[in-house]
């Protein structure tokens, strides 16, 4: 039997896999991220165990020996792999350790249930988190049986996840057609506020953006230190130096491995970025890893096909950068960037010109 136990944290181990030594660091990195998801999420880390070999183990994803090891360690709850998982080697891993068994992408969507808070969001997220588990139900039914609850089996509102497939099916049909509704308010809502210039705020999780909404628009959005605390899409009027108004939009942060699910159930939300005359794309210009966040920040706008519309960088967290070189270099890769502190004020007001100089170029009625 494996148990939760509901009157403490759940406790995890940690799993990656690099195909090299020379990974290890990369990895280690991508370990870090996923251990700061689990806080979010509300649990607790024990170990975090990193196996080099050539490829993974199409049963089990690590050996056969190590995943014995980590069924040995004591004190825990969960192994949680880094990588995604196929169906049957989470069955497989589960049979073999007795214990509940997640990858990133459960995590990532646990918090989005569990943060939800409008009815828009909750039925996005609910919508992403069956399409997922679908595939995974197969030949699970004594497995999930066992489970019982915490996370990687809440839905929005805390309530358990349906294990039953035709009840699914069901219940995607309803979401979906629920979503439609809102998505034809949210039109009517857009179409009347076509004449006013459209900010979003996009970019990794965690880097900023709710701070830099307040800042600029003296809105009381929630911020905290922790990933997905913006689900809800925020918008506040913000005004240019010269007193021309614009809207500004707070969205979902990205971040690296997000389930297609999420990406695809989430579009409604995201369509404020899509449909937005401007995206300032934020950056922390302060993390050792902003280069791979921007590069998933990259391929997300891909995705939503708004890579080659009218973007403006915004390197945030200036404040925290103390190799004057390091922001020399930033300002010659991307010269039309604008570095700012939101936190402190600096920067700001530069930030407010450029946006002000691309709705002169928009020829936006304001």
């Amino acid at each position: 039997m494996y148990r939760v136990r509901d009157e403490e944290k759940e406790k995890f181990v940690l799993v990656g896999l690099c195909s090299s030594s020379q990974e290890k660091e990369e990895k280690l990195y991508s370990l870090q991220e996923l251990a700061s998801l689990v806080d979010t999420a509300g649990g607790e880390i024990v170990e975090m165990v990193i196996q080099v070999r050539s490829r993974p183990d199409p049963a089990f994803y690590v050996g056969k020996g190590k995943l014995l090891e980590l069924a040995g360690f004591p004190g825990y709850d969960v192994l949680l792999f880094d990588d995604p998982l196929t169906p049957a080697q989470v069955r497989n891993i589960e049979n073999l350790t007795k214990k509940k068994v997640l990858d990133r992408r459960d995590i990532i969507l646990d918090i989005f249930a569990t943060h939800a808070r409008t009815k828009a969001a909750k039925i996005e997220v609910e919508l992403a988190q069956l399409k997922f588990q679908l595939p995974r139900l197969a030949g699970r039914g004594v497995e999930l049986s066992r489970l019982g609850g915490g996370i990687g089996t809440r839905g929005p509102g805390e309530k358990k996840l349906e294990l039953d497939r035709r009840k699914i099916y069901k219940r995607i049909s309803y979401l979906e057609k629920e979503l439609e509704k809102i998505n034809r308010t949210r039109d009517i809502q857009r179409h009347g506020r076509r004449r006013v210039f459209k900010v979003a705020l996009v970019g990794y999780t965690n880097v900023g953006k709710t701070t830099l909404l307040n800042a600029l628009t003296h809105a009381h959005g929630d911020v905290d230190n922790r990933v997905f605390v913006t689900l809800d899409p925020l918008t506040r009027t913000g005004v240019t130096p010269s007193g021309k108004k614009f809207l500004l939009t707070d969205t979902v942060g990205f971040i690296r491995n997000i389930p297609h699910q999420l990406i695809a159930s989430f579009r409604a939300t995201l369509e404020e970025a899509v449909y937005a005359d401007l995206r300032l794309v934020v950056i922390d210009a302060s993390s050792e890893r902003m280069d791979v966040q921007m590069e998933e920040t990259t391929k997300i706008m891909e995705m939503l096909g708004i890579i080659d519309r009218e973007n403006l960088f915004v390197f945030n967290k200036v404040d925290m950068v103390y190799d004057p070189v390091l922001i020399s270099g930033l300002k010659e890769r991307f010269p039309d960037g604008v570095f700012i502190s939101a936190k402190t004020g600096e920067g700001l007001e530069e930030l407010k010109y450029a946006i002000e100089n691309m709705m002169e170029r928009r020829r936006v009625k304001v």
